[in-house]
């Protein structure tokens, strides 16, 4: 009995270090390098798909007739800006996917 004490404890102490799964609405993830300078929700003010400014790692990408997206790679949000605006994939950084889009 003494033995399963430890057990227990270490168990419990493991689950703890589990991240909890991300939702699928709110406040994107904030990027995990200097790479990104996010200004706001694209399509709307909780989108996870945040216009982009600009950096030295976006500054070979913005272009005056196009927005400058990023969407956390892999997201739902980056997948429907993808289908609904037909966004084109520049670059990929500290999680983001960044797309260019034609100005609407």
């Amino acid at each position: 009995m003494k033995h399963l004490f430890p057990l227990a404890a270490v168990a419990a102490l493991a689950a703890c270090d589990e991240a909890p799964p991300q939702p699928a609405t709110g406040a994107a993830p904030p990027p995990t390098n200097d790479d990104l300078y996010l200004v706001g929700g694209y399509r709307s003010e909780d989108d996870w798909c945040q216009l982009t400014g600009e950096t030295a790692f976006t500054v070979n990408f913005l272009d005056h007739t196009a927005d400058l997206v990023s969407c956390p790679s892999g997201s739902d949000a980056a997948q429907s800006l993808v289908e609904m605006y037909g966004a084109r994939q520049v670059a990929k950084t500290g999680g983001y996917t960044v797309y260019s889009l034609p100005r609407r």
